[in-house]
C-alpha cells in the first residue's frame, strides 16, 4: 500500500480538434498501406515488371526525342515520321499498362503485355497527305509545288 500512495494518475483531456487530427492520421496510414503501389512493392514479380516497363518507357521517350530531332532533315522525313508515330503508339500502350499496374497493384495480371502492335488512334487531327507534301516542298518554292498540289487535291477528292 505504500507504493500506491506514491503513484499519481493524471488525466489529459483530449479536445475534439486533436481527436480529429489523430483519426485523420490513422486513416491516412491505412490508405497508404492499402494503396496499389504498396501492394506492388510487396510483390517481387509486380515490382520487377513495373521497373522494367518504366525503364522501357524512358527508352521510348529518348527514341521519340531523337526521331523528332531527325525529322528536321527533309530527305528522311517520311520514314522518320512513320517510325516516330510507331514509337509514340508503343509508348502510349506501355504507359497505359503502367497506369493499370499502378492502379490494380497485386491483382494485376503478370501475363499482360502492352499492345504495341495495335494502332492507337491519335487525338490530334492528321492533315491530308497532299497538305503534308505541300508543307515539305514549300521551301523549294510554291510555284514548283503547285502542279503536285493540284494533282494531290484531285486524287484526294476522287478517293473520298
Amino acid at each position: 500500500m505504500a507504493e500506491m500512495k506514491d503513484v499519481h494518475i493524471v488525466e489529459i483531456p483530449v479536445d475534439e480538434e486533436h481527436q480529429q487530427k489523430l483519426i485523420f492520421a490513422m486513416n491516412t496510414i491505412a490508405e497508404i498501406q492499402n494503396h496499389p503501389l504498396a501492394e506492388i512493392s510487396n510483390c517481387p514479380g509486380h515490382l520487377l515488371l513495373l521497373k522494367l516497363w518504366q525503364s522501357e518507357e524512358n527508352l521510348f521517350g529518348r527514341r521519340i526525342a531523337l526521331k523528332e530531332s531527325r525529322m528536321v532533315k527533309i530527305c528522311s522525313y517520311w520514314k522518320v515520321s512513320r517510325q516516330l508515330q510507331r514509337e509514340k503508339n508503343n509508348d502510349r500502350a506501355l504507359t497505359k499498362c503502367i497506369q493499370e499496374l499502378r492502379m490494380k497493384g497485386a491483382s494485376f495480371d503478370l501475363s499482360k503485355e502492352p499492345l504495341s502492335g495495335k494502332r492507337i488512334k491519335s487525338s490530334s487531327i492528321s492533315c491530308a497527305p497532299f497538305i503534308q507534301a505541300f508543307a515539305v516542298l514549300e521551301f523549294r518554292g510554291v510555284i514548283m509545288a503547285l502542279p503536285n498540289l493540284i494533282k494531290g487535291i484531285i486524287c484526294y477528292k476522287l478517293e473520298s
